[in-house]
Order: structure tokens, then sequence, then C-alpha cells
């Protein structure tokens, strides 16, 4: 099964192919007619043409009769050559190749506007739910997979995607990485999510790297090429179901507020930028975030990774700070107007639904 790119080379072969032959039946044509005939140029290569096009004007100058069994040949090789370009041209049009082509197009110029956006690479059953909570929370993101079917369903979907080797920096250069803020390596294998985390770092330093790991050996690889963050789902799913067999309440109201759509509650993160948020060097207290906007400050991480859990009032706000906060979505937005009154283009609003 031919791909669009080798769907266009052959294309582009063929018809390059049908226009030298087309050519050459035109050059011997004329030849014929000026040497045999002794004919002028101009006569030879009109009654060429017409002889080619079949369009019947009839001879110019009455012929030789080798020059009647040439015309007849000629005529054959022509209508044979133009009729092999234009089967080519209607096989294309047939196959979709053109509306393919526009297609094509259209996803690159996308790819290429892609700011500020997510990578997920593999659309294997991690991914696809991976790509169905982005899709939900409305963020830029673009689908990695070797397989082109798997590229093919995601963009049934609707989604950006991008066929390629996420181990290569080929394919990751290729959706932007530089520009990217999160890559996600849910791929098949840790090997192949462990040299795509290495790619994505030495690529983008800057880049938060989340992998998927089926080991807890393979965990601490990944977190030694550079991973900020790795997820094994047998390790982390077990736990989840000793919880829900142990803390039931505790363990649905902690998913109604990290995935539920329907809940009042929500869980963002919030980082304070000293060049527009007022807050920073005040107290919880003194900054009144809570009697401002209504949602609650549950942890803050330090920008040298220390986290304070359950801050008091008398816990200063520092610069770079991530403020782990919960509360209903107009909350979470009076708090996001609070702490960044200067909007940014790096400055994202909380990512919560809007009421209805």
């Amino acid at each position: 099964m031919y791909s669009i790119e080798e769907k266009e080379r052959r294309l582009r072969q063929q018809l390059i192919l049908g226009a030298f032959v087309l050519g050459g039946i035109f050059l011997l044509g004329t030849l014929w007619y000026r040497v045999v005939e002794g004919w002028s140029w101009l006569n030879s290569a009109y009654m060429t043409i017409i002889t080619l096009s079949t369009v019947g004007f009839g001879e110019i100058f009455p012929l030789k009769e080798e020059s009647r069994l040439f015309t007849i040949v000629l005529i054959l090789m022509g209508v044979i050559t133009i009729g092999y370009i234009v089967n080519r041209f209607t096989e294309a049009i047939i196959e979709g190749y053109f509306q393919q082509r526009i297609r094509l197009r259209q996803e690159k110029q996308v790819i290429e506007s892609l700011e500020q956006h997510y990578i997920v690479c593999g659309f294997g059953r991690m991914g696809r739910q991976v790509a169905t909570e982005f899709q939900s929370e409305k963020i830029p993101f673009a689908i990695v997979d070797t397989d082109p079917q798997q590229i093919e369903a995601a963009k049934q979907i609707g989604y950006v995607g991008f066929q390629g080797d996420a181990t290569l920096d080929e394919t990751l250069l290729g959706v932007k990485i530089s520009k990217a803020v999160c890559l996600v390596a849910a791929l098949g294998s840790d090997a192949e999510n462990l040299y795509t985390i290495l790619s994505a770092k030495t690529l983008n330093p800057e880049i938060r790297a989340i992998a998927r790991a089926s080991s807890e050996e393979a965990v601490q690889k990944l977190q030694r090429a550079g991973a900020d963050a790795v997820i094994s789902p047998y390790i982390t799913g077990g736990r989840r179901l000793a919880a829900a067999a142990l803390r039931p309440l505790v363990m649905d109201f902690v998913d109604g507020i990290l995935s539920g759509t329907d809940r009042s509650f929500y869980m963002e993160e919030f980082m304070l930028d000293p060049n527009i948020c007022t807050c920073v060097g005040q107290t919880l207290r003194e900054a009144r975030l809570r009697s401002q906007s209504g949602a609650l400050v549950l942890a803050i991480r330090r920008a040298d990774g220390n986290l304070v859990a359950g801050p008091t009032g008398e816990t200063r706000l520092m610069s770079k700070d991530l403020l782990i906060c919960m509360g209903t979505a107009e909350q979470l937005r009076s708090l996001n107007r609070i702490l960044s009154p200067l909007p940014t283009k790096k400055q994202r609003s909380p990512r919560v639904p809007k009421q209805k």
C-alpha cells in the first residue's frame, strides 16, 4: 500500500515518462516529414500535431506510400501515449489523490502552526486515553506513531497526526518539539520510551517529559534519562485498586476532582511569575487568595523542588512557586485573574469547563 508521498512520486515519474515519450514521438514525426517529404519545419510540425491529436484535418500535401504507413504508426503511437497520460490522471482523480494532497497540505500547515502544545508518542490504548483527556480539556496536541493505520484513525477522530518514529530526532523536530511544553511517551516498549525521552530532552531541555513504564527497573532508568514523571500502569493501577477497596469515598472524591466533567470541584496548578504577579513576596494571609477567589491552596511546589503541603497563612509566596489549588470553575478563574492580571503568551487559563 503506497503512502501519499509514494503515490506522488510514482505519478510524477509516470507523467514525466509519458511526456518524454510523447515529445520523442513528436520529434520523430517532424523529422520524418522534414527529411522524407522535404517539407518545411513548420509544415512538418503542424502535420505531426494534427496526426497525433487525430483531429482529421487531412494531409497538408500528398504523402508518399512509405509516409502513409509511417503516419498510421504515428497515429497508433500517439493514441497509446496520450491514452496512457490520461489514464494516469484519471486514476489519480478516482483514488482521490488530489484531495489527499490538499488534506496533507492543510495538516502540514496545522503542524507548522503548533506552539505551546503537547506531544503524545504512541496511539495505543494508553495514548488514546491521554488524547481523549487532552481533547476534553481543549489542549493543543499532536499524535506521533509509526503505524499509518493508527495515524489515520487519529485523524478520523479529528486529532493532529504525524507518522514517524518518535525515537528519531527528525520525527520530533517534525512536530515542533522546540515549541512544545510537554511530551508523553506512551509507546509499546520501555526501550522506545527511553530513547524518546533522551531525544526529547536533547532537543528541548525545558520540555516536561512524561513516560510510561512496565517495571520498576524501567521507572528508574527513565528517571535517570530525564523523565520528569514516570507512570507504571501496573504499579499505579494496583495502588488505586487497593485504595478504592480501602477508602472508596476518598477515591471517588479524588477521581471526580481530577477527571470528572460533571463535578463541582476541580484542581489546577498556577505558576507565580514575578513579572506579572503582585503576590510574590507576600504571605498567603497578606495575599488574601482564599478570601478574594474562594479557591483553596492545597500545596506549594517550590522552585527548588521542595513541596509545602497544607500551607498556612504565614507561608510566604516566592518567585516560580507552583500553587496546587482546588475550587469551583468560577473560583479557579477568579484566582487566575488575581495571579496573572496581565496575561502573557506562556500564561494559560485554568483548564476548567464553563459554567452552564
